[in-house]
């Protein structure tokens, strides 16, 4: 139980073994006492896109709790900041010492960033599946 984040949420939208959830992701200080008078706290709705085959037990507005593990925030967080972040660097350094040049070293390393969103963005079906969520009801 302690690997995986739960929200609560309500279903939004049915079509075949697709739900559509929205729920409200909070900061942590949201649910204090004096949030309406402290800058930081802050909430954002989402909608999440479900694969279920038991979609069909659902009703729209039916609230539900949405269940993802924490690994795949782990991974997310990986993919999209610190391969970058290491490609930058490492280009960086590998490019200012073949070019001698901090200008064009800078924009073809930043350059090689496109290539690695574009991978990732071809293999975004195969991500669909290994970042999925899990729909439960509220009993």
């Amino acid at each position: 139980m302690a690997n995986t984040i739960k929200h609560r949420g309500i279903v939004e939208n049915i079509s075949g073994s697709h739900l559509s959830v929205r729920i409200i992701q909070t900061s942590a200080c949201s649910s204090c006492s004096v949030k309406g008078h402290c800058s930081s706290a802050d909430s954002k709705e989402k909608l999440i896109d479900i694969v279920d085959p038991l979609a069909s037990s659902y009703q729209v507005g039916e609230p539900v709790i949405v269940v993802g593990e924490t690994s795949m925030g782990v991974m997310a967080v990986f993919l999209a900041f610190v391969v970058p972040f290491i490609i930058l660097i490492l280009s960086l350094f590998i490019f200012m010492a073949v070019l001698d040049d901090e200008l064009y070293a800078s924009i073809i390393s930043l350059g090689l960033l496109i290539p690695y969103y574009y991978i990732l963005w071809l293999n975004k079906t195969r991500l669909k599946q290994k970042f999925s969520f899990k729909i439960k009801p509220i009993k």
